[in-house]
């Protein structure tokens, strides 16, 4: 089983504001508005939803491809996702951009705001996944958010190859129009979203619910810290509680820690609800840890935490595939 993960690879500027954006904000002023937020801190880590998302299925033991594009200030980037099991053989450099850069400043209630450069990130839309498929022996392709056309690209690419793919637009969900956004989820296997997301996604396509349904194998949409929903073909559903936090210290890439647990887990066998477990588990590191890449998986607390949270048989049903 070998899962190619593409999407934006970047460089987290992460900083935390000691108060609520929401009393800052105006509801009849938002057309004026103009504000700057005195932060307490920054730190500076690695990111980008492909390489978040390749970074934990390595860490949990899988052999994730990573594809995307990034700048020659990568190497260091590089070694570290290597010496941590994602193989970075189809990943583009350019010769002219630096590597996307992510910043974000999060409140007191876990609220962000955020900006987003592309640089090398937009020269992912000139790789073919027809090589990288060949050479890897590719099972699934996850096309998360990246630059717009290569998302479009290699969704189509999936297509034509008869690859399984899973579309995760999430963030790019804002700038895509709605016949763009149809066209990325159309015969996906795996359609994430979050619940805004998914209404956004809902909105700007004119689909409804069922329309939607009929063109996806699986819809999973993430709660917040109300778990996760996901429903098939069918419409039956499945719906699972998140691992209880020990600490919420920055949600900055929770949904990737939980896509990575759930693909890696469903396609090596678990039932969709093990799966959403053990992705919910992944989840629940990040948000633990400053920055999307920092949380180390320690297989003895991993089972303590699955059984204090879904019982004795799920962590044993989980443990089976974790190393």
């Amino acid at each position: 089983m070998t899962i190619a993960v593409t999407g934006s690879i970047a460089t987290d500027h992460l900083m935390r504001f000691p108060g609520r954006f929401a009393e800052q904000l105006l509801a009849d002023q938002l057309n004026h508005i103009s504000l700057s937020f005195l932060v307490d801190d920054l730190v500076v880590r690695r990111g980008g939803v492909g390489g978040n998302i390749a970074y934990a299925m390595g860490a949990l033991g899988g052999d994730p491809v990573l594809v995307g594009a990034v700048g020659a200030d990568f190497a260091e980037y590089r070694a570290w996702l290597e010496s941590n099991g994602v193989n970075c053989e189809s990943v583009l450099v350019s010769t002219t951009a630096h590597t996307a850069r992510f910043v974000c400043t999060t409140d007191e209630d876990m609220a962000q705001i955020a900006s987003f450069y592309p640089g090398a990130m937009s020269e992912a839309r000139d790789i073919s996944l027809a090589e990288v498929v060949k050479t890897h022996g590719v099972d699934l392709v996850l096309v998360g958010a990246n630059d717009p056309d290569a998302m479009a690209r290699h969704t189509d690419e999936c297509r034509e190859l008869g690859v399984p793919f899973a579309a995760d637009p999430s963030q790019q969900l804002a700038r895509l129009s709605g016949d763009e956004a149809a066209r990325l989820i159309d015969g996906a296997a795996y359609l994430f979203t979050n619940e805004y997301e998914w209404g956004l996604l809902q909105q700007k396509t004119g689909l409804t619910e069922d329309e939607i349904r009929a063109k996806v194998g699986l819809r999973v949409t993430t709660l917040g810290g109300d778990g996760v929903e996901i429903v098939d073909g069918d419409g039956n559903w499945v719906r699972v509680a998140v691992v209880p936090e020990r600490a919420k210290v920055d949600p900055t890439g929770v949904g990737d820690a939980f896509r990575a647990g759930f693909l890696l887990g469903h396609r090596a066998g678990l039932s969709l609800e093990r799966a959403a477990q053990l992705g919910c588990l992944v989840a629940v590191y990040v948000l633990e840890t400053t920055g999307t890449q920092e949380w180390t998986f320690d297989r003895a607390d991993a089972l303590k935490r699955l059984t204090d949270a879904y019982g004795e048989v799920a962590a044993d049903e989980i443990s089976a595939l974790l190393k």
